[in-house]
């Protein structure tokens, strides 16, 4: 039997993989509320996507994906919390308009290159700036593994892939070699 590389696997669920120059490149902001139907339409396709990826792969510490993943240059992402009964994060044009100075370190994985992970320092807090649909500014604190799952999609709509903030010399390991794939991320309390 021919195993599948999980990035094989997600390319074939319509995620874009790692070289594809939308991955790089700055999404584009939404015009809201003018721009309403074009965000619509593209967080549409974003909760599309992860319910086909979600009946593929489970994931325990929960899972974001942003529209440059699905080949759109559009500011917008989503995150479902690792609670299946959290509703969904949706982020338009967000922006981190402040962090904490504490951070820790864990492992990531991106569905965009799904068979390596590595260790990336994010910070425990974050309060991110969103613009709803109608154009209203929002601002929302995200702490933890919400914070690492929000921080990891920002990132992806400013064309950052998680390994750009890995430490210097820090090394991603294949997916077969990390030892702690369906448990939660662990945070000091």
């Amino acid at each position: 039997m021919i195993q599948v590389r999980p990035s094989e696997q997600m390319r074939g669920l319509g995620v874009v993989q790692r070289g594809a120059s939308v991955l790089a490149e700055s999404a584009r902001a939404f015009d809201l509320p003018a721009g309403r139907e074009a965000a619509e339409q593209a967080i549409g396709q974003l909760f599309s996507a992860m319910e086909r990826i979600g009946q593929v792969h489970p994931f325990a510490k929960g899972m974001g994906l942003a529209a440059p993943q699905i080949a759109i240059g559009r500011a917008a992402a989503v995150v479902q919390p690792s609670s299946p009964a959290a509703p969904a994060i949706v982020l338009v044009n967000p922006r981190i308009a402040d962090r904490s100075n504490d951070e820790d370190e864990q492992y990531e994985g991106c569905l965009s290159f799904f068979d390596v992970r590595g260790q990336v320092p994010r910070p425990l807090r974050i309060t991110v700036e969103t613009t709803t649909l109608e154009g209203q500014a929002v601002t929302t604190t995200y702490e933890r593994g919400l914070a690492r799952l929000v921080h990891h999609e920002i990132d992806h709509l400013d064309g950052l892939l998680y390994t750009t903030r890995m430490r210097t010399g820090g090394a991603t390991i294949p997916v077969e070699q990390y030892r702690q794939t369906g448990h939660s991320w662990a945070y000091k309390q």
